[in-house]
């Protein structure tokens, strides 16, 4: 076990899960699309997440009716657009990691609900969706991050973004197997992306090591683990973590995130740092207004809120650190380690 200084009070400390999940309830459309809150853009990646909060609240139909936005809205290469406003594109870049996120979204439905007609309905959206984030994929293993609007790829690398690509993989693969379908080349590609996030760093050619992410992302998806999981989260620690208060977004701003915070929670219980997680989580489980929505992040130490709108895949994403660490649903324990072999997690009565 790690033995980190813990500055906080109480490990764990309650959330309001029906604030959480009602304030993405709200913003969502009627044709399923949530954007990151009243007037703003929609991306897919945060899409997804904000389907899971719903998915974990028990809305099970307004999580449903987002998959189905994705369905209807993807691309013939089957892509999405990086963003879009009550349905339209304003932002035509296709993003690897963006489209390949729905695998994630899918199965965590289905570890939810056990609904298999779900799977099926949605497997060719995310057939053409991983395929899609695959014909990015570079000889070394890691996957280039965008196809321009012009149609061009951009030969950039991503760490957080990849390593976002390995979980939808691990995933994705966990379907196939469900459905009994054989998906090797899915299989091959998710090696080489783990090798290179793991012992490639040089590959990944957009430097994001500012951003807290690039730190914890690649044990959050499961690539790297034990003893090299212990090392990287020790060596970035006091670059990353203000004591008692949470994640910083970069290293260099005194700007504390909450969907970073909880991701990072959602890391290490993925590791097995159970303990740890509780109080990091503890850390921004009262930093929300009266109504019980979550704040996007503060400063530290004046503690001015910033910025002042409140996002739906923040809130989601308090609601996965929670559902992780309280065992809320069956969803529970997607990123744990100890629950994939070989990559390819499934639900016991399915393994072989």
């Amino acid at each position: 076990m790690i033995n980190y200084r813990q500055t906080a009070g109480p490990a764990a400390s309650s959330i309001d899960s029906e604030a959480c999940a009602a304030m993405i309830d709200t913003h969502q459309y009627s044709d399923g699309e949530i954007p990151w809150c009243k007037g703003a853009k929609t991306d897919p990646w945060d899409h997804v997440e904000a389907a899971m909060g719903l998915a974990i609240s028990g809305r099970l139909d307004q999580a449903r009716k987002a998959f189905e936005w994705l369905q209807q809205n993807q691309l013939p290469d089957g892509s999405w657009y990086a963003a879009y406003q009550k349905g339209v594109p304003i932002d035509k870049t296709r993003e690897a990691n963006m489209t390949a996120y729905i695998a994630v979204g899918v199965f965590h439905f289905y570890l939810i609900t056990q609904d298999i007609h779900f799977l099926h309905t949605t497997w060719p959206t995310l057939v053409k969706a991983i395929d899609f984030a695959l014909s990015l994929q570079a000889p070394g293993g890691e996957i280039h991050w965008a196809v321009s609007p012009e149609g061009k790829t951009d030969p950039m690398a991503l760490l957080t973004g990849s390593s976002s690509i390995y979980m939808s993989l691990k995933c994705a693969l966990a379907i196939s197997r469900i459905l009994d379908y054989h998906k090797p080349r899915w299989e091959k590609a998710r090696k080489r992306l783990g090798n290179a996030i793991k012992h490639k760093p040089q590959a990944f050619n957009i430097s994001k090591a500012r951003y807290s992410m690039d730190w914890f992302y690649p044990i959050l998806c499961g690539a790297v683990q034990g003893n090299a999981a212990q090392r990287r989260l020790k060596r970035y620690w006091k670059k990353f973590i203000i004591e008692g208060q949470g994640v910083r977004c970069v290293s260099d701003r005194p700007w504390v995130t909450i969907a970073e915070t909880c991701e990072f929670t959602l890391a290490l219980k993925a590791m097995g740092e159970d303990e740890l997680a509780h109080i990091i989580f503890g850390w921004i489980s009262d930093k929300n207004d009266a109504d019980g929505q979550y704040w996007c992040g503060f400063t530290y130490p004046d503690m001015t809120i910033w910025p002042e709108e409140k996002l739906t895949w923040t809130n989601a994403v308090v609601l996965m650190a929670a559902d992780a660490l309280f065992d809320i649903t069956p969803a529970s324990r997607l990123f744990h380690h100890h629950h994939w072999d070989g990559g390819c997690w499934v639900p016991k009565e399915k393994e072989i």
